[in-house]
């Protein structure tokens, strides 16, 4: 059975800046910021939370489906996921470009980004109606407004359970659609400032999002994760990283595991002890599609970080 991952597919322009923002944006002068970063370092990465969910999830051994709309100038990430052997039935090409995503990182891997949609705008003109191979989960992650909420709704009718991942789309909804949109979930995943912005837009605790859905899940980065279910509150641990070079799409990783773990029907703690192991062997390495393991070398550090054995 297959996840569906609905999301954007985008080109990554990642850019380091040797230093740390806050030298370099004066508070009191908030309201008039004309700030300017020199970046030494720059490279493009494929990248896109749908397309960096489903790479990991590929190395786990589940079968992702992408459902995403791209531009004219795909080909080269087409490329990239055939020989992946990723399938894209499921990616449309419409007009003008792929997602653009111009991210520039300081030395406290704290970001700036900003995103070009390009086709992701027309991202509800791919229907979950048409997937034709019985769907096991799905995840809302990251796209077009409408095309986040059309298929949250069509996941929702065809009784496929399946994860609300807001991301960096949250401000794009009103309190009320965020809302009906948790409903409609069965999970819900936000990092810790995303939890605040949560909270703020939609007016509930984090206790009372939780009641909303099967289960919260909040990443606190190099603090691990909290996952709020079954009544509990489960503390996940972080794993330490080989090195810490690019947090970029370190939650995408975070999330193929949640997906996994949720596919072969593992208890809480062991899903999120494996999606935590994943965003550390992702942040030692850069851009969202680089890191690689094996199934072998993946229990062997499990095992290594929480002396325990993963039940592949």
């Amino acid at each position: 059975m297959s996840a569906l991952i609905c999301g954007s597919m985008a080109y990554d322009t990642i850019m380091v800046f040797p230093d740390h923002f806050k030298k370099h944006i004066l508070p009191e002068q908030i309201h008039i910021l004309s700030v300017s970063f020199l970046v030494p370092e720059m490279r493009r990465e494929l990248g896109g939370c749908a397309g960096n969910i489903a790479y990991t999830l590929k190395m786990l051994g589940s079968e992702p489906l992408i459902m995403a709309t791209v531009g004219k100038d795909f080909g080269v990430y087409a490329t990239w996921l055939d020989q992946l052997q990723i399938r894209r039935d499921y990616i449309t090409e419409q007009e003008g470009f792929t997602g653009q995503c111009f991210i520039t990182t300081d030395l406290d891997d704290n970001q700036i980004t900003a995103f070009h949609p390009g086709a992701m705008g027309m991202s509800h003109l791919n229907q979950v109606a048409d997937v034709k191979e019985k769907l096991k989960i799905g995840i809302v992650s990251p796209d077009g407004k409408q095309g986040m909420q059309d298929h949250a709704r069509q996941l929702a009718q065809a009784g496929v359970p399946f994860i609300f991942d807001p991301g960096q789309g949250m401000p794009m909804f009103s309190g009320e659609e965020l809302i009906e949109m948790i409903d409609l979930a069965t999970y819900l995943t936000l990092n810790d400032y995303e939890a605040e912005m949560m909270c703020k837009a939609t007016g509930l605790s984090l206790e009372q999002l939780a009641q909303r859905v099967t289960a919260l899940v909040v990443t606190l980065g190099a603090e691990g994760a909290t996952i709020y279910a079954d009544g509990q509150c489960y503390e996940i641990p972080a794993v330490k990283a080989a090195a810490v070079l690019d947090p970029t799409g370190c939650g995408d990783a975070f999330r193929a595991g949640l997906l996994h773990g949720l596919m072969q029907g593992w208890d809480w703690p062991t899903t999120g002890r494996l999606a935590s192991l994943l965003g550390s062997i992702k942040i030692a390495h850069r851009g969202g599609q680089n890191h690689k393991f094996t199934l072998a070398e993946l229990a062997s550090q499990y095992r290594t970080a929480f002396s325990q054995v993963l039940p592949l």
